[in-house]
């Protein structure tokens, strides 16, 4: 409708040194998200598969990390969306879903440009320290992780390195 407000939204762009279908598996793939996104996934890359990374395996369920997600849609090689939740931190918001999207695309044989959105949020208290949490992390911590991990190789989850 005309002058309702755009829904707001964190997004992050990188550009990874990583063909695209190591930069998609990368993202769809249990063993390729734990070479960078947490040290224990889940994924099954279909609409309504699981998406769950564990960031904090030795806290008790529901709280070491992305439980409970789910892969809403797949364009193999070009878009995964799927839910999310809040950190533990933030219980008010932690049991709603918001929903990221991620696109990947091409720039040359070895390049892929991996661009996310990350919207669904609602307003005052919890979720304004959600939005905050999440525009940091998503540009500060997991892509450049996504980056280090093509660059480098996998992250040492005892001792991740400290980017950006």
């Amino acid at each position: 409708m005309v002058g309702e407000k755009e829904e707001r939204a964190v997004e992050a762009e990188a550009v990874v040194n990583g063909p695209l279908d190591q930069v998609w598996r990368a993202w769809t793939t249990s063993e390729g998200a734990a070479t960078y996104f947490a040290p224990r996934c889940g994924i099954d890359p279909h609409p309504g598969g699981k998406y769950e990374l564990l960031f904090d395996l030795e806290a008790e369920p529901g709280r070491r990390g992305a439980e409970g997600m789910m892969v809403l849609a797949v364009q193999p090689e070009a878009m995964l969306s799927f839910t999310w939740n809040a950190p533990p931190h933030l219980p008010t918001v932690r049991g709603q879903m918001t929903h990221v999207v991620v696109r990947f695309q091409a720039l040359g044989p070895e390049q892929t440009r991996v661009t996310l959105r990350h919207d669904g949020w609602g307003q005052g208290g919890e979720w304004e320290e959600a939005h905050a949490y999440f525009a940091r992390v998503w540009a500060q911590v997991v892509l450049p992780r996504l980056e280090y991990r093509f660059r480098v190789g996998p992250i040492d989850w005892e001792h991740p390195p400290r980017l950006r």
